[in-house]
């Protein structure tokens, strides 16, 4: 008799160590989640600051270029206008203004062509190094964003996170993508060393 109950003492025992763990780990995922959710906001965020810092350099660039050209510069005004997002939440967001800064850089980098005295302006000097600046920082805010969202999304699909992660309703992360005219830009390389 006091064997089983001995045994009986243990097989709860266990059980209780055995549910003590579960809620452990329950709670620790949970954190780890809600951590990475948060630093994917935090990088989101980021990222939209400097698009923002980005679309200002670019209307003081056109700003300048109405000295020279008023159509083209009311054109470009009127682009930025109707396709700024002023508050960028989405992977998809920050695709489509990065696409659109795209198009804006490369009707004013027309305009500087098309003018010699404007590219030559210290001030447009100095906007498009700051606008380099700007890309600089936007891209290291993406590697930022796109790395978490590669923890964060390792987390939702594997087992046994992924019971956590569905459980309190944490989906992957969209991942921000290369704009594929830049891709295609790329210097034909193997083409290059076959000559």
């Amino acid at each position: 008799m006091e064997v089983l109950l001995i045994l009986v003492l243990l097989f709860f025992g266990l059980l209780v160590v055995v549910a003590i763990a579960l809620v452990a780990y329950f709670i620790m995922t949970q954190r780890k989640l809600v951590s990475l959710d948060e630093f994917c906001k935090n990088a989101m965020g980021q990222i939209a600051v400097q698009l923002n810092s980005r679309w200002d350099a670019i209307t003081g660039l056109v700003k300048m270029a109405a000295k020279y050209s008023q159509h083209e510069s009311e054109t470009l005004t009127n682009t930025i206008n109707a396709r700024r997002i002023s508050n960028v939440q989405t992977a998809g967001q920050i695709n489509e203004q990065q696409s659109v800064i795209g198009e804006v850089m490369g009707r004013l980098m027309a305009v500087a062509e098309a003018y010699p005295e404007l590219k030559a302006d210290s001030m447009y000097i100095k906007a498009m190094d700051g606008m380099t600046q700007y890309e600089e920082n936007v891209r290291m805010s993406r590697m930022v964003y796109n790395d978490t969202a590669t923890k964060m999304n390792q987390m939702v699909r594997q087992f046994p996170s992924s019971f956590v992660a569905s459980m309190l309703h944490f989906g992957e992360k969209e991942y921000l993508t290369v704009d594929e005219e830049k891709k295609s830009g790329y210097p034909d390389i193997d083409g290059a060393f076959q000559k």
